[in-house]
């Protein structure tokens, strides 16, 4: 499987960088594009540098380089995720602004009906947000708030973020066993 990742300036950068680990766990080829912004709250974020972000990638494509692969509709992308996805980037998904690789990955998913998950992170939200977020959905996109789920007992932020980060991966289509399941 082959998966277009984008990771936003949003706030929880972090959940990205866990769907990139769980992806590349998961032998799923990862073509990455981080945004500037991306980069500056990653490292406010947390102890990480983006080189070794973008070293667990199979490609890492400039956000500027719209001439890449996965901005073409006949390159075979099964599956974009923009984790986190910022509310300037789902607005441009939303309206086909094509402002950057991210945008056009995620644009082009759309158009050629393959699987587009956006995690949006973002609280409160307004009206344009949720306008955004019907739009890309009537295209057929998946919106998922960055809202984890309690139910497994968290004991760590990083169980918690595994265990959403899991719930990506079961929207992108990829079997796994790295989170807990729902046992009434």
């Amino acid at each position: 499987m082959r998966v277009f990742l984008g990771i936003t300036g949003a706030s929880g950068v972090i959940y990205g960088v866990k769907v990139l680990e769980l992806l590349k766990k998961s032998g799923v080829e990862v073509h990455l594009s981080m945004s500037k912004t991306a980069e500056k709250v990653l490292k406010l974020e947390t102890d990480l540098d983006a080189e070794y972000v973008k070293s667990m990638a199979d490609y890492v494509w400039d956000e500027a380089d719209l001439s890449a692969p996965p901005a073409s509709g006949s390159y075979p992308i099964d599956a974009v995720a923009v984790v986190p996805c910022s509310t300037k980037t789902l607005a441009a998904i939303a309206n086909g602004l094509s402002l950057n690789l991210i945008v056009r990955a995620a644009e082009v998913g759309l158009k050629e009906r393959r699987r587009v998950v956006l995690v949006i992170r973002e609280s409160p939200l307004s009206l344009v947000h949720i306008r955004n977020m019907e739009l890309v959905t009537m295209a057929g996109a998946v919106v998922m708030p960055a809202a984890p789920g309690f139910y497994t007992r968290p004991k760590t932020i990083d169980e918690l973020v595994t265990t959403f980060a899991g719930r990506v991966l079961d929207q992108l289509g990829i079997r796994h066993s790295y989170t807990p399941r729902w046992r009434a």
